[in-house]
């Protein structure tokens, strides 16, 4: 009898995640540290059932796609575009702020910029898959607190474009002027695009009427304008995700989020599960045992540093500081566009195969830490704050 090889691997990822997940769910913990634990677990470091890391991070890589899908339909674009000055503003500190830190300590090491740069921008990337996912969760995703550091988050992944020109031009690359005027028009058009929805407040959405009783067809509509639009911005060189948040406001606009979220939620959850199982397969367990002090500090001082960072940015948005202190500590862990960022790294020589190991540990280590160090600061920085109920995770 043929058995498809892939039968015991999704049953065996099936039953670790269970298994995993159930367990966590008796401690409050969120399912995210389950996806990454049987990443672990399962991968070629682990128990070996999972070898094919490629395919699991090309998986992962839709379910940011749809991740940012689901925003643009759940986040109120038009109430973060009258207050923009949170989003950009904070981003920017940021990002300065970063690049100011690891500047501090490459003086000191006499490290070249590009590899200054390189870092600062490494560790300034927040993850909008776990930060999302602990908002809605939590329920704080309609708060004010958690817009704010929704559009700091989005706006960091839409930052990623203008971060590969710089390393590039740092590593003494010429940018082509096609492609560089393609990005300009393209963001300008997509950007001009959703003001005009968003002003107008409700668009007519081709076929609604007939799609509106047919569930097959709704979620292929629902994935095409999700993808289709993602494709489009891959196109002119602006980032997936942009077109994927596009998506979700034409079709918030369209005023056919209810359908969509029902037919397509079930792909969402799947889809965020395989790539944080992703995050947990590039955890080389032999390199982290090796190099456990180094890991540790590295880690200890990546969620205090961007705790601290994003707590005085926010702070200078006029926030108070015991809901700045939780916003720095929401997005302390180092983001999934930083996996890209160290590949980037590693292929132009600003960092050797020992560093970019080091960076690959310390990334994938902050996201599957990073939920129980928000609950930290929620239990204690915001005790005696009235909080949204949580929903079951």
């Amino acid at each position: 009898m043929h058995m498809d090889p892939l039968i015991p691997v999704f049953a065996g990822v099936g039953l670790v995640i269970l298994m995993i997940g159930l367990t966590l769910k008796r401690f409050h913990q969120p399912y995210v540290i389950a996806y990454v634990l049987a990443g672990v677990l399962l991968g070629q470091y682990g128990l070996g059932v999972i070898t094919d890391a490629g395919f699991a991070s090309r998986a992962g890589a839709l379910g940011v796609l749809l991740l940012m899908f689901f925003v643009g339909m759940e986040l109120p674009v038009k109430s973060l575009m009258a207050n923009w000055r949170v989003p950009i503003i904070g981003t920017a500190l940021q990002i300065g702020f970063s690049v100011l830190c690891v500047w501090a300590i490459g003086a000191v090491l006499d490290w070249p910029m590009r590899r200054i740069v390189f870092l600062g921008f490494v560790i300034s990337m927040s993850s909008t898959a776990v930060l999302l996912n602990v908002l809605r969760e939590t329920g704080e995703l309609d708060q004010p607190l958690g817009r704010d550091v929704a559009g700091i988050t989005i706006t960091q992944d839409l930052a990623v474009i203008p971060m590969f020109i710089v390393l590039g031009l740092l590593n003494g690359d010429t940018p082509a002027i096609g492609q560089f005027l393609i990005q300009l028009v393209g963001g300008c058009a997509i950007l001009l695009a959703l003001i005009a929805v968003i002003r107008r407040g409700q668009i007519a959405f081709p076929g609604a009427k007939t799609l509106e009783d047919d569930r097959e067809m709704q979620v292929f509509t629902a994935l095409t304008v999700c993808f289709g639009l993602s494709f489009l911005t891959g196109l002119m060189n602006l980032s997936a995700a942009l077109g994927a948040f596009a998506a979700g406001v034409l079709i918030t606009a369209s005023r056919q989020t209810d359908w969509v979220k029902s037919s397509v939620e079930p792909f969402r959850i799947v889809f965020m599960g395989l790539f944080f199982i992703s995050v947990g397969l590039l955890i080389d367990l032999r390199f982290l045992l090796a190099n456990w002090q180094a890991i540790g500090l590295l880690l200890l001082a990546t969620f205090l540093t961007n705790t601290g960072i994003n707590a005085i940015a926010i702070r200078m948005l006029k926030q108070g500081w015991r809901q700045s202190l939780y916003a720095g500590a929401l997005l302390a862990q180092i983001g999934e566009f930083s996996f890209v960022l160290a590949a980037v790294g590693y292929q132009t020589k600003i960092i050797s195969e020992y560093g970019y190991q080091m960076a690959m540990a310390v990334i994938a280590l902050s996201l599957l830490l990073s939920p129980p160090w928000i609950m930290l600061f929620r239990k204690f920085v915001l005790k005696g704050i009235p909080q949204p109920a949580s929903s079951a995770l």
